[in-house]
């Protein structure tokens, strides 16, 4: 088992956003069953935050999770609900949101409870502050952030130990390479990198911007943009061949260099089908050398594009 701080996360997680919300209409039959599936092949770390789907995808996972709660590390974030996603870290709103949470998840208790974006208008020792406020009273068994900077992971840190930093990590987001990732390793905080696979383009599945739903959320990333695609597809083409080389698909391959970042990473793929589940489950057991990290890093020279439009890309590494 892989640790996140000192909880015990498995090898790989499931990003359970796009089972209700972000990438086209969902399932949730079919959700259910893969999240189930994915209990079964002993992926135990299930994702999800009280904004998507508006409570829905809390309420989702909580209903799939029912008869197997003890088989779960349940992971959940708070912080981004307002209407305007309007990052809000309050003390008064960190106890107000883990009580709805709770009752969405029909659970008394979160196991890894995040801070979803950093609220700039309220110290970082105020949030985390009345995260551990939670800690305490039992309702929260580990605290996170999401997408914060190395300097306000310290000082989270200083308050109460975090046990993960979620942030999105890919060939082609490498951003906490820099400051990020090197915080984490030195103050024992594991790193749940999600989007490994680039919103599924690494896997080559998205052949062009037509193939998304009219209410996919990628139709307004820069990087799916009809300008940007194009090059990027540069990048699959490159992976495919490399894949091919070892009898695996591109995003298994993409996938594996996440799992080879080093020790304390749990990369939280997202699907809402099962096959895709095991596709990307079957990845974590692939070995890769420092050739073959090379190679696939070759693959991904530069991607056009940023990972989120402007105003939303300004929440990031506060």
């Amino acid at each position: 088992m892989t640790l996140l701080g000192e909880l015990q996360a498995g090898k790989q997680g499931l990003g359970c956003m796009g089972m209700s919300q972000s990438y086209g209409a969902g399932d949730d039959r079919e959700s259910v069953a893969t999240i189930h599936r994915a209990l079964d092949l002993g992926v135990v770390l299930l994702d999800t935050a009280d904004v998507y789907g508006v409570g829905a995808n809390e309420e989702l996972v909580g209903r799939a999770i029912k008869s197997r709660r003890d088989e779960v590390v349940l992971a959940t974030k708070f912080g981004l609900a307002d209407p305007d996603r309007r990052p809000r870290g309050d003390a008064g709103y960190v106890k107000q949101a883990v009580e709805d949470s709770l009752r969405r998840l029909d659970t008394d208790h979160i196991d890894l409870y995040y801070l979803h974006r950093v609220d700039p208008t309220v110290p970082i020792e105020e949030t985390v502050g009345a995260m551990a406020d939670l800690v305490t009273a039992g309702k929260v068994r580990h605290l996170g952030l999401s997408e914060a900077s190395a300097a306000t992971i310290r000082r989270a840190h200083a308050v109460h130990p975090i046990s993960a930093l979620q942030s999105e990590w890919s060939l082609w987001t490498r951003d906490i390479e820099a400051e990020v990732a090197p915080t984490c390793r030195e103050l024992g905080i594991g790193i749940v990198p999600f989007s490994p696979l680039g919103r599924g383009f690494l896997t080559g599945r998205v052949t062009s911007v037509a193939d998304l739903d009219d209410d996919d959320m990628r139709r307004g990333l820069p990087r799916f943009a009809e300008e940007n695609f194009a090059r990027n597809t540069a990048i699959v083409t490159a992976l495919r061949e490399l894949a091919a080389e070892r009898g695996v698909t591109a995003g298994q391959l993409a996938l594996a260099w996440v799992h080879h970042q080093g020790e304390h990473v749990v990369p939280i793929p997202g699907t809402k089908r099962v096959k895709y589940l095991e596709e990307n489950v079957a990845a974590a057991d692939l070995e890769l050398s420092a050739d073959d990290l090379r190679a696939i890093e070759d693959a991904a020279p530069a991607v056009a594009g940023d990972r989120y439009p402007a105003e939303f890309l300004k929440l990031s590494n506060q």
